[in-house]
Order: structure tokens, then sequence, then C-alpha cells
């Protein structure tokens, strides 16, 4: 491999050099200041890979928005749809409004900073955002730099932005039962409760399909969500971990199975308009996917018929899992219902909402110290 090292220089890094023809015409490749063999030999790799495929753009003519238009084009067969379109509107509508038109080599750290600065002075984004807009600025300036169009990545210097959570909201007991209470004739009450009841996310409910429900072992799986737009089914949870199988009460199951009953009656009414082919929990009259944004505007409907304080769709989530940890249930299990990665996220989530089991640790831990 053309990877050599450095030694005559006083940091004895590690750089790449190799020709390549273009337009009839041999040029040279070559980039220093890596730490590393193997981290100068996997840049090698991409650089190469680029120019096979014609993607590489000579430093000297790249604008930082041509460059973030290829970006995203490589992006797009990576990940998925949601994710895709979450980065082309920030990259679009924040990202390039300020960079866009610096060369890709002239970025510096200050214009990155004075970026986040005054997207959280002006409250334009939300802290997450403006967190998400440094990974994807830094992605791609670091990409850029392996390729060899610049000789640094400036967002390395420039601090991530500090991410503020934002304090979970949660129904008591009484809560719930008012909303359910009132909710309970609105066609989408089994969705409600299935929130409430599983912990699972406004999508994966919405993607929810009856051959996804064992009714035998009172399961169920969790394998295809609907996007926020609620225009496409996809197959997966939102993450790896969010694919699993949650146990169900038999109560809920049994209101959940009602609804199959309605479906039924709707699909012989609207035939042969009816579209059965989704096999959906939570569907239109039609059979077709259910809007998320009609749900919404349902269940905050129900929030001002009851009179109880208002939460987001997703805080049924939360409020799943602070019962549940207030019950004393272990948080793993917790964990696994709402399919994070780990256990920590699950603890930093939910923690501040349980001040009283320290008090409860530390007096199991009297018992035991002075029991004699």
């Amino acid at each position: 491999m053309p990877v050599y090292k450095n030694k005559n220089a006083k940091n004895n890094k590690w750089y790449y050099s190799f020709s390549y023809k273009e337009s009839n015409k041999y040029k040279k490749k070559l980039k220093r200041g890596f730490k590393t063999k193997k981290e100068a030999e996997n840049a090698m790799i991409e650089a190469m890979d680029s120019i096979n495929k014609g993607t590489y753009i000579e430093p000297s003519k790249t604008l930082y928005r041509d460059f973030m238009d290829s970006w995203l084009k490589d992006k797009k067969i990576n990940v998925k749809k949601s994710t895709y379109s979450n980065y082309q509107y920030l990259v679009e509508n924040f990202i390039l409004v300020s960079l866009g038109d610096i060369e890709l080599q002239k970025i510096n750290p200050r214009e990155i900073q004075t970026l986040y600065n005054d997207l959280k002075e002006n409250n334009r984004l939300s802290s997450e955002n403006i967190r998400k807009i440094h990974t994807i600025i830094n992605d791609a300036l670091n990409k850029a730099f392996k390729w060899g169009m610049i000789n640094r990545n400036p967002a390395t210097l420039v601090d991530a932005p500090k991410v503020v959570k934002k304090e979970v909201e949660v129904w008591n007991q009484d809560e719930i039962n008012i909303f359910l209470n009132v909710a309970k004739d609105s066609r989408y009450y089994h969705a409600f409760l299935l929130a409430l009841t599983t912990g699972m996310r406004q999508g994966e409910i919405l993607g929810l399909r009856w051959k996804d429900i064992d009714i035998e072992n009172e399961t169920i799986s969790v394998v295809q969500t609907l996007s926020h737009k609620g225009q496409e089914l996809s197959a997966g949870a939102k993450t790896d971990s969010g694919n699993r199988r949650i146990s169900i009460d038999s109560n809920t199951l049994s209101q959940v199975l009602k609804h199959r009953t309605l479906q039924k009656e709707e699909m012989m009414v609207n035939s042969p308009l009816y579209n059965s082919h989704n096999d959906l929990v939570v569907r239109t009259s039609t059979g077709l996917p259910l809007s998320p944004r009609n749900l919404l505007r349902s269940f905050y409907s129900i929030i001002d018929k009851s009179g109880i304080k208002k939460i987001r769709f997703h805080d049924l989530r939360h409020t799943h899992a602070s019962l549940l940890l207030k019950q004393g249930v272990n948080p793993k299990i917790v964990s696994e219902r709402l399919g994070h990665a780990n256990v920590r996220i699950t603890l930093d989530t939910y923690s501040h909402l349980l001040p009283n089991l320290q008090k409860e640790t530390v007096n199991n831990f009297s018992k035991m110290f002075y029991q004699n």
C-alpha cells in the first residue's frame, strides 16, 4: 500500500500518496497528517473510491454547498428515509444558509461557532437539533479531510453544542383514568391504550399489524413503523434495539381485539374501496394508514375535554415507563420494553421522576446494616 511514515517531520506522522488518471492525464494525490498507518490507509481507500466513482472534486473548485450536495447523496443510500429527510432539512434550511457560499478549504472554526450561536440566541432550533447540525458538519468535514480536500477538520476545534434536556411530563394514575374515561368512545381508544400500557412509540403503534400480535402468548412484535408524515410504512423500528417483543396484559389485549370487529364491519360496508392489504391495527375507515396528524388532533381534543394537564403523545410512553419504575420494576425490563439501546438511557431519562428510589435504597441498606 502506498502509505508512508514521515520520518523527517517532528510529528513523525503518516501520509499516503498515489497516482490516478483523469482526462488522459496522470495526477498525483498526496495527503499528510495521519496519526496511524491504519488511519492513512482507510483515508486513501476512501479517496481512491471517490475518484473511481467520479464524485471527487478538486478542493480549489469546491464551495461548501457543492460538497454537501455530494455528501447528502452518499448518505441517502446508507440511512433510513426519515433520517435522510432530517439531514436534508437541516442542511438546506440552516447549514447552507450560513456556510454554503464559503469555499470548503476556507471554512474556519469561528464561522461554525457563529452559526451555533445564532441558532441558539434566536431560538431557531432546539438544542437537540443544534447538536445534530454539529454532528452533520463534523461528519461531512471529516470526510473532506480524509479525501484530501482540506488540510484539517475545523469542526473538531469547536465544542459540541450542549443539549438541554427537556423535563419529562407524565400523567399520574388519576389523570390517566380521567383521560381514558373520556377517550373510551374514540375510534383511536386502542391506540392511546397501547401507548400507555406498552410504551410503544407513535410510529410503532401506527405501523402495528394484526399479524404482529400473538394472542395466545399475549405479546406484540415491533417490526414496522409508519413515517412521521404518514406516507410510508418501513420495516424495522426506529433503532435496531427497537425491534422487540413486548408482553401485553389481557385487559389491553381484549380492548384492542374489539377494534378488529369494527374493522371487519367497515370492510364489508366500504368494499370494494376498502384497503385491507396493510393489515393495520390502527387505520382509517377505508383501511388506509392513519395520518399521525389526525391521531394527534384527536388526542389533544380529548385532553381539552378531560380538563387535565396537556402532554405530548410521546409523553404517554414516558408515563408508562415512570409508572413501571415507581412500582419497582427492574430498569433493565423497562429498557427492553421501550426498545432503548441500553439501560443507561432509561435511567438517565427517568431517574429524576423517581425521588423516592434512593430513600428506599437507604432504608433497605439500614435494615441490613443494623440488623444485629
